[in-house]
């Protein structure tokens, strides 16, 4: 019989709680409050006392540590090994992972090794009342549709991607419990060594981690369109976007695309220049808390989205716009 609970399995950023485990917080408190139940937190690794202590005071009622040297570095043969048997013992009614590359490939492995179903890369949860499933929307066809999952498995399981869930909010205090769980993992060697981690350098602001998100779309025409956005991005103190058609035509990286089929953001700035607003790429913008779009076309379907609007021809718009910032210093 599964216990009446909403479980997430947790991932550390330097042993802290990583930015998609406040996400899967946020809507796993949603989920569970709708079917009035616990939320709950698993965290396997070593030193995870902040890391669960943390997720206490953004929502889980309960965050058990499954803490051993031997779990230090990542390893998904062994993390899978030891997550089975404890959703063996605990058998939450649904259990979710971050779209990263350690859920992607933590989530998929438990849910063969338990005969399960899973849902990868989700934008969206929600329960069906008549029957407390879990709806797990995803895009499908290259992200031309989108399409609703469930199933009557148990655990019901999801890998969900990042930025497309409302962060959880800080609590004025922890109201809920770390336990640690001890679980005997077997010896033998592993198969898999560590050797090192490599840092990735970045240059500039993450688009991911960006406030303000300058994009450009179709109506930019070409490369030398985006040097001028990325002058605009640079004055805000932000980073520059792109639609698929954009990166497609090989203006800028595939790395830089918002929507679907790209990467979801939420910054509290999104200026869209030359972006018609096809249903791909709004969703892969339409949390962010202030959308201006800038458009010659007045029918665009952006603006019935963008808070604030501009119809006419950006590389007369931009100037302008980019002149006053410069006079506001």
């Amino acid at each position: 019989m599964m216990d009446r609970n909403v479980m997430i399995v947790g991932e550390l950023v330097e042993k802290q709680l990583s930015p998609v485990s406040r996400e899967l917080l946020g809507g796993g408190r949603r989920l569970a409050d709708t079917l009035g139940e616990a939320l709950e937190a698993v965290f396997i690794g070593e030193e995870l006392a902040i890391a669960a202590s943390e997720a206490c005071v953004f929502g889980a009622d309960t965050a058990y540590i499954i803490d051993n040297a031997k779990l230090a570095q990542y390893d998904a043969e062994l993390y899978v090994k030891i997550l089975a048997r404890f959703i063996e013992e605990k058998r939450p009614r649904i259990l979710l992972f971050g779209h990263t590359f350690q859920g992607a490939e933590l989530g998929p492995r438990l849910a063969f090794r338990l005969n399960r179903g899973i849902a990868t890369d989700c934008v969206d949860l929600s329960v069906e009342p008549d029957t407390n499933k879990l709806l797990r929307t995803k895009p499908i066809y290259g992200g031309m549709a989108m399409a609703i999952f469930t199933s009557e498995d148990f655990p019901q399981m999801a890998t969900v991607r990042p930025k497309a869930l409302p962060p959880a909010e800080r609590r004025t205090c922890s109201q809920g419990n770390s336990v640690p769980f001890n679980l005997d993992f077997g010896g033998g060697s592993p198969r898999i060594r560590f050797l090192e981690r490599v840092t990735e350098e970045v240059a500039g602001i993450k688009l991911e981690d960006a406030d303000v998100i300058v994009s450009g779309g179709r109506g930019i025409q070409g490369k030398e369109g985006f040097r001028e956005l990325d002058g605009l991005a640079k004055l805000l103190k932000g980073t520059v976007g792109a639609s698929r058609v954009a990166c497609d035509s090989g203006w800028v990286p595939s790395t830089l695309q918002v929507g679907l089929t790209g990467k979801i953001v939420a910054p509290k700035l999104y200026i869209a220049v030359g972006i018609s607003g096809a249903s791909q790429h709004m969703t892969g913008c339409s949390r962010s808390q202030c959308i201006v779009a800038i458009n010659k076309d007045p029918a665009a379907p952006i603006f019935k989205q963008a808070h604030f609007g501009v119809v006419g021809d950006w590389k007369v718009v931009l100037p302008a716009f980019m002149e006053k910032l410069k006079s506001l210093g």
